[in-house]
């Protein structure tokens, strides 16, 4: 049993009942990520905070979407992997492509293979990825900017992957449907 509480509107800290009445009123429930996030003022406004600016970003919701379920699956985070390919589909997305994302690749649009492929080695090797690696991701169509929106993401899956991880975060009975074993728990 986690040591960290799921926090509701009743329990929360005062400073972060307004984040989590905004995840009830966006989602239609406050996700269990969310009310552990809640412990910390701090911690639930900067997810938060990341989460929108990747929302600004030069991606689409689809590529966006790759980018977070990529980071969850090499991270091997059973909570993202469920509650993302629920918000891809009530987005619409492609779920061939989210099936692809949720095996490890690949993905049969090449553009979109490399957004995948440079996501997982961003998160393999730290950040410390190749100048090859780089060109190729250039090369198959994507910009620098691209590049750091990227990083943008495996940073917001960072910290929503590791808190699941040492919270051991029960997946939400509205994800319980797209529930993801990972490889090093299997």
């Amino acid at each position: 049993m986690s040591q960290f509480p799921i926090h509701t509107l009743d329990t929360a800290p005062e400073a972060s009942k307004p984040y989590l009445d905004g995840a009830k009123k966006a989602f239609g429930l406050i996700p269990n990520l969310v009310g552990e996030f809640a412990e910390s003022p701090a911690v639930i406004e900067g997810y938060l905070g990341l989460a929108g600016a990747l929302k600004k970003a030069g991606l689409t919701d689809l590529e966006r979407e790759i980018v977070l379920i990529s980071a969850s699956v090499e991270n091997g985070c059973h909570y993202c992997v469920a509650a993302h390919t629920t918000v891809t589909q009530a987005q619409g997305l492609d779920q061939s492509v989210i099936a692809a994302v949720r095996a490890g690749g690949p993905i049969a649009d090449a553009r979109l293979e490399a957004l995948r492929a440079f996501t997982v080695a961003v998160v393999r090797e730290r950040g410390w990825v190749s100048d090859a690696e780089v060109t190729r991701f250039l090369d198959a169509g994507w910009t620098r900017a691209n590049v750091l929106e990227v990083v943008l993401g495996v940073g917001l899956k960072t910290i929503s992957n590791y808190v699941n991880h040492i919270a051991g975060t029960p997946v939400d009975a509205a994800f319980q449907a797209n529930a993801f074993t990972p490889a090093r728990a299997a």
